[in-house]
């Protein structure tokens, strides 16, 4: 059930289909019950009028034949659903007449017109009758009640009675006859159940055809929202996307034209300002050489070292700057690689250089990424983690749909409401801002940059004691 309540939340696709389908059956089954009733209100006047006339001729005929033959005209004019019989006179009581009408069905119509009245039908033989086998008398007794006639329903007598009966699959007549008596009509047919009319198989043949159709139409829609996403998803990670088709449907042609434009304009921005970047770095290395040597010539020893110390900082945070902007304008190619064995690798060449690190080996994960980035921002964070704690430790965890790369120390930490300082460019916790105790203050900086290029980030969390710094990837 889950699964499906899933499948209903992220598909366009099954909630486009199942809203059609909705729809459709509520209005074919509305429809359904307005047909379904007229049906039985037209069957019902159709089943009077006929009644009615019918009784008009069977009167006159019965009026006009030779005494005796009366009783075998109302016999031989009876059909499958209907019954003619003569009474010495108009009964009084309407659950009597019911009773006899009754009576008069259970006998199969090749009896009846056999002469054969009497005859009881068994239950193994062939059994023409509209009532079911084992019915009682209560069958038609249910909902029975006397009307008034029209003289049209009548056969244009004004004292005839009409009746209901069965629940309304039953109708009635009696014609006073002009020597006493009182012909009597009676017709029964159980209505038909709705299914077994054409309605379900024509509900069912335009479901199917819907069906088929919105599928197609959904399909038609949704196919291009997959190419829009797929295509988002590869930009936020950084890397190329061949411009999506400008084909379709309006809406979904200018959803992807404006995606078009939006990749364009986002391209043209990094590199506008990564060139930015990288210019004023390099016209920066000019006028700090020129520092330089003026500073040469100073002949106070003391003043000259703290100048050429300044000098160094900023050479060195321009170094940085270029390197920054080589990094934001080399695109590196995306591939699939083994993630452990790259985390794997970076950890074990720190190792060599005579640094604290231990890789936790867990479960091979392989991922699509740029190998060179990340692992830049898997060396900066673990160095970070040995300059200031002495040690690290690194391992790879997959949970909620993403990979993660945490590295862990037993260091101070840092300040909770520091935490997101730390990213920002040429921010440094230590405060002296010496080279000795700390780099130039970018390397978390290009390192979040990195990990937000794959679409992922850089977390850190307090752990007791030390600090916690994740790389989030998504999968």
């Amino acid at each position: 059930m889950m699964r499906l309540l899933t499948f209903w939340q992220k598909s366009l696709s099954a909630q486009l289909l199942a809203s059609m389908l909705l729809a459709l059956f509520v209005s074919q089954f509305i429809g359904l019950g307005i047909s379904w009733g007229k049906f039985r209100s037209d069957l019902y006047t159709t089943v009077r009028t006929e009644l009615g006339s019918r009784s008009e001729a069977v009167a006159r005929l019965v009026e006009t034949v030779p005494a005796g033959l009366e009783d075998d005209i109302a016999r031989v004019n009876s059909t499958d659903y209907t019954r003619f019989w003569i009474s010495a006179a108009p009964a009084t009581s309407l659950d009597d007449w019911v009773e006899e009408a009754f009576h008069r069905f259970e006998v199969p119509l090749s009896a009846l017109l056999n002469g054969s009245e009497a005859e009881v039908p068994n239950i193994g033989s062939s059994y023409s009758s509209p009532i079911p086998q084992g019915a009682e008398p209560d069958l038609f007794l249910a909902g029975s009640s006397w009307t008034s006639a029209t003289p049209e329903s009548a056969g244009g007598s004004n004292s005839a009675l009409t009746l209901d009966f069965a629940r309304g699959g039953g109708a009635g007549l009696m014609v006073p006859l002009s020597d006493g008596r009182a012909l009597n009509i009676a017709y029964y047919k159980r209505m038909p159940s709705i299914w077994s009319t054409h309605l379900p198989f024509s509900l069912a043949l335009t479901a199917v055809l819907v069906s088929l159709i919105g599928a197609l139409t959904v399909r038609r829609i949704s196919r291009p929202l997959g190419r829009l996403t797929k295509a988002a998803e590869t930009l936020g990670r950084g890397e190329a996307v061949t411009p999506l088709r400008e084909s379709g449907p309006e809406d979904i042609r200018r959803t992807a034209e404006a995606f078009n434009l939006m990749q364009d304009r986002l391209h043209r921005f990094v590199t506008d300002r990564t060139r930015m970047l990288g210019a004023i770095g390099h016209d920066l290395r000019t006028p700090l050489t020129t520092l330089r040597l003026r500073a040469e010539l100073v002949e106070d020893a003391e003043l000259q070292e703290r100048m050429l110390d300044t000098i160094s900082e900023m050479q060195t945070m321009t170094e940085a700057t270029l390197a920054l902007a080589r990094q934001e304008a080399t695109l590196e190619e995306t591939r699939t690689i083994d993630l452990s064995a790259l985390v794997e690798t970076v950890c074990d060449d720190l190792a060599e250089l005579g640094l604290s690190v231990r890789f936790i080996a867990g479960e091979r994960v392989n991922y699509r990424c740029r190998p060179d980035g990340l692992r830049r921002t898997i060396r900066n964070l673990v160095e970070n983690a040995v300059r200031y704690a002495g040690s690290a430790e690194v391992r790879l965890e997959t949970k909620n749909a993403a990979v993660e790369i945490l590295v862990d120390d037993n260091g101070p930490g840092i300040p909770v409401d520091k935490m997101e300082d730390v990213f920002a460019p040429f921010f440094r916790l230590e405060g002296s801002r010496s080279r000795e105790t700390g780099g130039v203050g970018l390397g978390l900086s290009i390192s979040r940059a990195i990990a937000r290029q794959h679409g992922g980030d850089i977390v850190l969390s307090q752990r007791e004691p030390g600090l916690r710094a994740a790389i989030v990837l998504p999968t």
